[in-house]
């Protein structure tokens, strides 16, 4: 990828000359897709982004939001899309160690992970390979830097063959009297690089990720993936804190896409600031390094600190305790202009904030999506339940989140396998706060693509409902949101048009629930060979919670079983349809989904509720198996085969010692149906039209096992 024509003319318009080679580059990098938004940034003015708890919204390396009593949030969604297939295990895991950066760099230790993986075909040899590889990537990753994964999703399409996607989330926490930003503050201050030393690793990953992947580029672009070092990063997580705690910090930015070049000319020009560097006295672990290369790599682990320059020593000091590299760059100026200096030649000299946001956004043609027309033939119920059941979408991904440390940091108080992740907020306590009942915080995250691949518009605002009743049935209240925004090709009118619809459907869906969408990452150009992806909307929602005694999914035996939401017969986006052919229209949506899971949230934090299960991926069908344990089963009446694998969302199985305390509840906001009783038998017997099976517990177990038994 070279600078595009009108952007050289453009370049050459403002600086009076032609780029300097390092320039060029600059531009090229900074003005890609992966950094400017060039063909997105139109259509995210769609989404609110504004509530009482938003302490910082868009536009910093992560958000903030109020979450407690003198306690912040951070949170932040990236995407590693591109590097993930070359290289699965690093491009995973230096996923993770980018997003964590992107905490560290407000003053937040990093508390929380949630990823959000999506590969081709699972029968696909190559699909479980690369699966293997990011899940160890991931694991190893956060494992070692002692941050637990809680939440997440894993989805198989065929879209996803020639071009994964690897979306990471990160929640961290802090008081707001250690709030950092990314945005320089005043001239004259130091500009200090630390972490780990610089090399050639990840030249030019800004602009790859910003083309479509080649046939070769598991071994032509390998040099554009970044190769991680947990260990470095989890002294660097300890180094911020000390710094941060010392009030050494004046604004921070990490180094990611376009390296050093573009964590420094981004956090002066967003203080509308310049900056003066020497690049040849940044640590350099190859020598030889030209200016581009110094500029532009993307080699891990480091952070761009602003400093006074009274406090650079002191700096310096903390850097050698924890066996991190230390450099003093440059000076920020009041002039606005980015200016880098190399063997004695000025190299560099551009308006700061031309280069970061001074590229031209694109004005795309749209096609509109079609909503597909209703054709399908039903198997029978016997067929179609262990089939949907069975399906690497819809069975455990238990395979998946053993591999996380899901419980380092002593927070964990619902674990990955239920609909949401609930953590303790310890601060309360230590602030003299009275946590009598447990307050903490809570996370979900994902997107289905069968949904959005039916009706882009339709599925992106059902995954914006799903997520947020996953924390509702954990007794939690969403109170913000970051997205992930995954797509093709935006030149193909098709490709963007559905894009677009996912955009304004999950804008529409977030702002109808009252969630802020705070923050978020646009990755597109995800075609290969294969086609584009699906448009892929990976939300990940944090909420809070006055407890951490939430029901769970699975049975306790002995209660009445109601559908709040009551029952749908589209199947639209449905498992059943993926896995016997045919299409629908996707089903409709909740009328008032706010209500509905405020609503729910309530039933899930009362005595009476034995447990609480979503119905999204594979149906009631799935959210009744996955009810059922070695000593609790459930008799259920359900109208018809479309009723019982639909995913319309909005929806929930609730086991309750009150049905009609629920009703009361729902009375006037939802639909509530009665499927049957919960019991003690182990067994899970459906009657469904004039068909009837029965399943035992083992049964279903050996069913949900098909990600386990292929990989094990």
């Amino acid at each position: 990828m070279t600078l595009a024509e009108s952007d050289r003319e453009r370049v050459v318009g403002e600086l009076g000359r032609d780029p300097t080679r390092a320039e060029a580059a600059l531009f090229e990098n900074l003005w890609s897709e992966h950094c400017a938004y060039r063909s997105s940034l139109p259509l995210l003015s769609a989404f609110d982004s504004e509530s009482e708890e938003v302490v910082i919204g868009p536009g910093d390396d992560a958000a903030v939001v109020e979450v407690g009593e003198d306690v912040y949030a951070t949170f932040g969604v990236e995407s590693h899309n591109h590097p993930s297939y070359v290289d699965p295990f690093d491009g995973a895991a230096t996923g993770v160690g980018g997003i964590v950066r992107d905490t560290l760099s407000m003053g937040a230790y990093p508390v929380a992970l949630a990823d959000c993986l999506y590969f081709g075909d699972f029968e696909r040899e190559h699909s479980r390979y690369l699966l293997e590889g990011v899940v160890e990537g991931i694991s190893h990753y956060g494992n070692a830097i002692g941050v637990p994964t809680v939440a997440g999703s894993t989805s198989f399409h065929e879209g996803y063959e020639g071009n994964p996607l690897v979306n990471v989330a990160c929640v961290g926490l802090l008081s707001p009297d250690r709030l950092v930003t990314a945005e320089a503050q005043r001239p004259g201050n130091r500009l200090l690089l630390v972490g780990n030393s610089t090399g050639r690793d990840g030249l030019g990953g800004a602009s790859f990720a910003s083309e479509d992947l080649a046939e070769d580029a598991e071994t032509e672009d390998r040099p554009a993936v970044q190769v991680g070092d947990p260990y470095a990063e989890k002294r660097l997580i300890e180094a911020n804190e000390e710094l941060v705690d010392a009030g050494l910090v004046v604004s921070a930015r990490d180094l990611g896409a376009a390296g050093l070049g573009g964590a420094s000319c981004e956090l002066v020009a967003k203080g509308h600031l310049g900056c003066r560097l020497t690049l040849d006295d940044v640590h350099q672990r190859e020598p030889g390094m030209n200016e581009t290369e110094i500029l532009l790599a993307e080699s891990q682990e480091r952070m761009v600190y602003e400093v006074a320059p009274g406090n650079v020593e002191a700096v310096a000091e903390v850097a050698e305790k924890y066996d991190l590299g230390c450099s003093d760059i440059g000076e920020v100026t009041a002039d606005g202009r980015y200016v880098c200096e190399f063997d004695g030649d000025v190299v560099v000299d551009a308006p700061a904030e031309f280069l970061a946001d001074g590229a031209p956004l694109n004005d795309l043609p749209m096609t509109e999506p079609e909503t597909p027309a209703t054709d399908y033939d039903l198997p029978a119920l016997a067929d179609a339940f262990e089939a949907v059941v069975a399906s690497p979408n819809a069975a455990s991904k238990r395979w998946v989140y053993r591999q996380y440390d899901h419980e380092v940091g002593a927070r964990t108080a619902v674990r990955p396998g239920e609909d949401g992740a609930l953590l303790a907020l310890h601060e309360l306590a230590d602030a003299g706060v009275d946590t009598a009942d447990a307050p903490g915080i809570a996370l979900a995250a994902g997107a289905n693509p069968n949904w959005t691949a039916c009706e882009p518009y339709a599925g992106a605002y059902a995954t914006a409902v799903e997520n947020a009743t996953n924390l509702a049935a954990v007794g939690a209240t969403p109170v913000a949101a970051v997205d992930c925004l995954n797509g093709g090709n935006p030149e193909k009118a098709d490709v963007y048009g559905g894009f677009g619809a996912m955009v304004e459907g999950l804008a529409d869906g977030c702002r109808d629930l009252s969630v802020p969408v705070v923050g978020g990452n646009v990755s597109l150009y995800n075609d290969s060979n294969a086609g584009p992806i699906p448009p892929t909307p990976t939300l990940a929602v944090l909420g809070t919670t006055d407890s951490l005694d939430a029901p769970g999914t699975a049975f306790a035996g002995g209660g009445t079983l109601l559908l709040v939401g009551g029952h749908d017969e589209g199947l639209g986006g449905s498992e059943l349809l993926a896995e016997f052919g045919g299409t629908d229209a996707f089903p409709d949506l909740p009328g008032d989904a706010g209500a509905v899971v405020d609503a729910l949230a309530a039933v899930a934090g009362d005595d009476h509720t034995t447990a609480v299960h979503d119905v999204s991926d594979g149906g009631l069908a799935v959210a009744l198996a996955e009810g059922l344990t070695e000593s609790a089963g459930a008799a259920v009446a359900v109208p018809s085969l479309d009723a019982l694998f639909s995913e319309a969302p909005g929806r929930a199985v609730v086991e309750t010692t009150d049905p009609e305390g629920v009703k009361a509840a729902f009375d006037g906001v939802a639909d509530v149906v009665e499927l049957g009783e919960s019991d003690a038998s182990g067994t899970l017997t459906l009657d469904v039209g004039e068909e009837t099976v029965a399943y035992d517990h083992a049964d279903v177990a050996a069913f949900r096992e098909t990600i386990a038994a292929a990989m094990d």
